[in-house]
């Protein structure tokens, strides 16, 4: 017997009270685990019997023993039965255990937030507005793409603003060398706007073997705090000096990216990017639509478990694409000016509303009985798996596993739930 109780903060209580008579399973399968462990003398292990082991250890011992059995058995099925959401473990407290006696105990457990007003999906429309690639994108992703392919060619001269310089450079301030400031054989693009504001106006004209020394206050916002807003001395010496040479846009141009003609080059850059941008429209209105349907629709409180999970998953995303960039984290964190708790703190309105999002989206598919079938689910595993070598038998243990084949079915109704949102929202 069990009593329910939704709790703030979207937890919920649920007392039980076990008959003594219905936890005599429980308590057979405590004696033969402790008899196993210490056996009865003259019984082979596992095999005394219940009084023989009640008389060796005594009846609280097994209760105790038994405990754990019982609380798990009775919570799950209690949580079934209600069709309760629970996030973690619960937190269990005893509140009576003697020989004889019914078993109670209480567990609190933190449950999924729910959607207590469902906002009308007329009320959520969104225009997608459409916009063509200009001859101008199409020009400057030619010239893109004439730099990639564009030869170094090294020129005894000095160099201008169009040339690449390879140089030695060592950076001090107060005639002490910074940390990480020196550098060998480092790659200067003249005409490139990347680096410290002046370092090239500095750097023209300089011819190989040329040494200059030179200050140059470093931006206020640099991502090394330690040289921001800093006067740093620059030691530079050149070792060569390249003609950066750049193809002509012309058909052999693009014959060399397989294509016969530059007017069969601009078609299909014209396509690919109207593909790309129509892209961005479409995942931009798709977050419009979203925010308003979260804004429009109301939930229960969010349990701090969740929370939290969403921001340690935010924050190691950020981190990724961080050093993807190749700058460390703690260096990111010093140019933003926070500590990592500070961010995270930043973090947690976006991380509810993520959280609703997710919740909000699962509970359309509930009203749109928005269903993926046991086959599809099989496609999309025998998908991934022909990508896992053969030789990765954990791996694909994982993925033709139930609980990742849980997921899948997961991701699978929620993009399909998109979709049909976006068909009825997005004009």
């Amino acid at each position: 017997m069990y009593t329910v109780l939704k709790l703030p903060k979207s937890e919920v209580k649920i007392a039980f009270e076990i008959a003594w008579d219905d936890t005599k399973a429980f308590r057979d399968e405590a004696v033969r685990e402790i008899s196993t462990a210490k056996p009865t003398p003259g019984f082979r292990p596992g095999m005394a019997t219940y009084q023989d082991v009640v008389r060796q250890v005594g009846e609280m011992k097994i209760l105790e023993t038994a405990l754990e059995r019982v609380v798990r058995a009775e919570y799950v099925k209690a949580v079934i039965a209600e069709k309760l959401e629970t996030v973690g473990s619960p937190a269990v407290s005893v509140d009576q255990l003697a020989p004889n006696q019914a078993i109670k105990f209480s567990t609190m457990t933190p449950i999924a937030p729910e959607v207590t007003r469902i906002p009308a999906v007329k009320d959520c429309a969104v225009e997608m507005k459409s916009k063509i690639v200009s001859d101008e994108q199409i020009g400057d992703a030619i010239e893109e793409m004439r730099k990639m392919r564009r030869s170094e060619v090294n020129v005894d001269r000095a160099a201008t603003m169009e040339d690449l310089v390879i140089v030695d450079m060592e950076m001090s301030r107060e005639r002490v060398a910074l940390e990480g400031g020196t550098g060998r054989d480092y790659r200067v693009y003249l005409s490139e706007p990347h680096y410290v504001p002046g370092l090239a106006q500095k750097l023209e004209g300089i011819k190989a073997g040329e040494e200059r020394n030179f200050t140059l206050p470093f931006p206020e916002e640099h991502f090394q705090k330690h040289m921001a807003g800093k006067d740093i001395d620059f030691k530079v010496t050149a070792k060569s000096v390249f003609e950066l040479k750049m193809p002509e846009a012309n058909d052999e141009f693009a014959k060399g990216l397989g294509l016969e003609s530059m007017s069969s080059l601009r078609d299909k850059l014209r396509e690919n990017m109207q593909v790309e941008e129509d892209r961005r429209r479409s995942d931009a209105a798709e977050i419009e639509m979203l925010e308003k349907l979260v804004d429009r629709a109301s939930f229960s409180e969010v349990p701090e478990i969740l929370i939290n999970e969403e921001v340690r998953r935010m924050t190691h995303e950020l981190e990724h694409r961080v050093e993807e960039q190749g700058m460390k984290w703690a260096d990111y964190l010093s140019s933003i000016k926070k500590s990592e708790a500070e961010l995270k703190l930043d973090f947690v309105t976006q991380a509810i509303r993520r959280i609703q999002t997710a919740v909000l989206i699962k509970e359309f598919a509930k009203l749109e009985k928005v269903e993926v079938s046991e086959e599809e689910i099989d496609a999309d595993i025998d998908r991934i798996l022909e990508n896992i070598p053969a030789e990765q038998e954990e791996t694909r243990s994982q993925v033709a596993s139930p609980d990742y084949r849980d997921y899948v079915k997961i991701q699978m109704r929620n993009r399909r739930t998109l979709e049909w949102l976006k068909g009825e929202c997005i004009k």
